[in-house]
C-alpha cells in the first residue's frame, strides 16, 4: 500500500467537495446546459483530473500516477457506455432538459458514496483472499460476452428499485419543477423526479460489477482507486450534454469496451496466478495497460465517428432527443429499442 500523506487526502477531498459546491451554484434552478457550456466544464473536469494525476506522479512516484492515471482512463471510457443508459431513463420518464443536471448532480454524489464503499470492500476482501481476483476476472469475461452478443431490451419502469418505491410512497404523475415531494390532500407525494434519481442510483449499482473489479486489476491501493473513480464520475454530467447529439454514433464502442474488460480479465488472471502460484508467471505492467487502454478507447471512438452507418445516425438523433426532450434512446446493450414512454 503506498503511504500517502494525509494533506494528499485533505486536499483530494476539497477539491470534490469545492468542485461540486461550484457546479451546484453555476446551475442552480432549472438550468438548460448547452453544447458549448458542457464543451467548456468537460474541459474543466478533465484538466482537473490530470491535474491531480501530477500532483500524484511529484509525490507518489510514476508507478502511482500511471496507476492513477489508467485507472481513470479506464473508468472515463465505462462511463461514456453508462451514458447511453442515463439517454434512455431521461428518455422513458420524459425529464425535461432544464431538470437532467439536479437528477445527474444527485447522481454523481451518490456514486461518489456507493462507489466508495464497494471498493474499499472490494480492496478488504482481495487483500485477505486473493483467489478472489479470479472471480473478478469470470465477472469481465461475462461482462465482455454481453457486450458482443445480441442487446437485450432494457426497461427502467421494472427496475426493482423504482417498483419498490412505487409500492412504499404515491407517485403523482407530473414534475413539479426539481421537487421530489409535494403535498396531495394533506399527505405527501412523490413527483416522477424522485423515481428518475432512484433508477440513476440503481443502475449506477449495476455498473459498479464491471467498474470495481476492472479498476481493481489496476490498483489495489485505496487512494488510487477511489480518487480516479471520483474524478471520472465528476465529470460525468458535463460529459452527458456534451455527448447528448453523438452517443448513437458510437457503434464501435461496445467492441472496444470488450477487447478492455477481456484484457482486464486476462490481467487478473495473471495477478492471481503470480501470487497463488507461482512468481514466474509474469504480469502485465501497468504502463503496457495504461498504453493499451488509450489506443483502444481512441481507435473505438474515432473508427466510429469517421465510418458512421444509416443506423447510427438515426440512433444518434434519438439519443440527443432523450437528451433535449425526453423521447426514447439508442440501441444497445442495458438499452431498449423503443421503450414505452410513462413515468
Amino acid at each position: 500500500m503506498l503511504e500517502v500523506p494525509i494533506w494528499l487526502w485533505l486536499a483530494f477531498a476539497a477539491t470534490v467537495v469545492v468542485s461540486l459546491a461550484v457546479d451546484l451554484v453555476a446551475h442552480r434552478g432549472e438550468h438548460v446546459i448547452g453544447f458549448k457550456e458542457a464543451a467548456a466544464w468537460s474541459g474543466l473536469w478533465i484538466g482537473l483530473a490530470l491535474g491531480f494525476g501530477g500532483v500524484v506522479f511529484l509525490v507518489l512516484g510514476p508507478t502511482a500516477g500511471t496507476e492513477y492515471t489508467t485507472a481513470w482512463l479506464l473508468e472515463k471510457g465505462l462511463a461514456v457506455d453508462n451514458l447511453f443508459v442515463f439517454a434512455v431513463i431521461f428518455g422513458y420518464f420524459k425529464v425535461p432538459r432544464a431538470y437532467q443536471h439536479r437528477v445527474l448532480f444527485l447522481g454523481v454524489v451518490g456514486a461518489l458514496v456507493f462507489r466508495g464503499v464497494f471498493l474499499f470492500l472490494g480492496i478488504a476482501v482481495v487483500s485477505r483472499f486473493t483467489a478472489v481476483l479470479f472471480v473478478f476476472a469470470a465477472v469481465l469475461f461475462y461482462s465482455t460476452y454481453k457486450l458482443l452478443q445480441e442487446k437485450e431490451t432494457f426497461d427502467p419502469g421494472r427496475n426493482a428499485a423504482v417498483r419498490a418505491l412505487k409500492k412504499a410512497v404515491p407517485v403523482r404523475d407530473d414534475y413539479v419543477g426539481t421537487k421530489f415531494f409535494v403535498k396531495e390532500g394533506g399527505r405527501r407525494a412523490a413527483t416522477p423526479l424522485l423515481v428518475v434519481i432512484t433508477a440513476i442510483e440503481a443502475a449506477d449499482l449495476v455498473f459498479a460489477v464491471d467498474s470495481v473489479p476492472a479498476v481493481l486489476a489496476v490498483s489495489d491501493d485505496a487512494f488510487i482507486v477511489y480518487t480516479s473513480n471520483a474524478f471520472a464520475i465528476l465529470g460525468l454530467r458535463a460529459l452527458y450534454f456534451l455527448l447528448a447529439d453523438l452517443l448513437g454514433r458510437f457503434r464501435y464502442l461496445d467492441v472496444g469496451l470488450a477487447i478492455i474488460l477481456s484484457f482486464i480479465g486476462v490481467k487478473l488472471v495473471l495477478q492471481a496466478s503470480h501470487e497463488m502460484i507461482t512468481p514466474a508467471i509474469p504480469e502485465i505492467p501497468v504502463y503496457v495497460s495504461l498504453t493499451l487502454i488509450t489506443l483502444i478507447l481512441t481507435a473505438s471512438i474515432l473508427l466510429s465517428l469517421l465510418r458512421p452507418g444509416a443506423s447510427d445516425r438515426a440512433h444518434g438523433s434519438e439519443a440527443g432527443e432523450a437528451g433535449r426532450s425526453g423521447s426514447s434512446g439508442p440501441s444497445r446493450d442495458r438499452r431498449p429499442h423503443d421503450p414505452p414512454a410513462g413515468s
